[in-house]
């Protein structure tokens, strides 16, 4: 990046008040000019797992695309929720209307009790398919999994919140604690099947769950947080009625990497559309 480039890149994590926790993300408000090789060049230069460019459409609506160090993501969640905070210092809370790849999100921007800014976005329509047998037993043995390590109360499925993410549950915490996976060969399994993550999780009660998200397509080892697979799966638990909606429930993901996250979700009862709330911090 060139000077000028550097200075309109902002730095935030979402889904944490610390910046030493949550997911960081770039955010550019205004990245009106940028070429797509541009926008590509100066992700892979932030060097974060996502960094949101930001196209003013009129008051409180905008276009915005995310790109990954290696390539453009329809949907992150994380740097939304940043955007959004971003959005809202600058011009107040409130409702943003954002534009992406994969569909109208709506973020409401407010400010919690302790005075910190959370955002909560609204994803697309979530839907939930099979994952044919042959391809599961390859995700399982790029992880060092077997079938006997995954809970049978929580099935195997692929799951779209705005992109698509390979859900696969755990019975135990110390198995997702010790996840240590083939990042070339997850990562071309990944690619062929166009998944952004892994959703890998643990239950601990209906109100709690752990997860971690295995991103290599994007050249990241693991995210920290992952609020378009948060919205996924809480389409995944409505769709297999694996909950009783309406609902709400904790994800905590980025503990075993050292960057605790918190993200919020709530689960509707009259449509499919899951909201995911977070806060974000500024890196220094």
């Amino acid at each position: 990046m060139d000077r000028g480039e550097a200075e309109r890149v902002q730095r935030l994590v979402g889904f944490s008040s610390d910046p030493n926790g949550g997911n960081p993300a770039g955010v550019v408000l205004d990245a009106v000019g940028l070429s797509d090789a541009d926008m590509l060049r100066i992700a892979a230069d932030v060097g974060y797992s996502e960094t949101a460019f930001v196209f003013p459409r009129g008051e409180r609506e905008h276009d915005i695309r995310f790109f990954s160090p290696k390539a453009e993501v329809s949907f992150c969640g994380h740097a939304t929720i940043a955007t959004a905070v971003a959005l809202a210092e600058r011009d107040g809370t409130g409702r943003i209307d954002l534009h992406t790849r994969a569909g109208l999100i709506t973020v409401d921007t407010q400010v919690d009790g302790s005075g910190r800014p959370t955002a909560t976005l609204t994803s697309v329509p979530t839907s939930v398919r099979d994952v044919e047998p042959a391809i599961l037993d390859e995700a399982l043995a790029a992880l060092g999994w077997s079938g006997d390590d995954l809970d049978p109360d929580l099935p195997p499925r692929i799951a779209f919140g705005g992109n698509d993410h390979l859900v696969l549950a755990v019975s135990t915490r110390e198995k997702l604690a010790a996840l240590s996976y083939d990042f070339d060969r997850l990562g071309k399994l990944m690619a062929d099947q166009d998944w952004t993550t892994l959703q890998l999780v643990w239950r601990e009660s209906p109100e709690l769950f752990h997860a971690r998200d295995p991103f290599p397509p994007g050249g990241v080892v693991e995210d920290a947080a992952t609020g378009a697979a948060a919205a996924a799966f809480g389409g995944y638990l409505k769709h297999l009625g694996l909950v009783t909606p309406p609902t709400a429930f904790r994800i905590h993901q980025g503990f075993d990497m050292g960057r605790p996250s918190i993200l919020d979700v709530e689960v509707a009862a009259d449509h499919d559309r899951i909201r995911v709330t977070g806060t974000a911090a500024r890196i220094q």
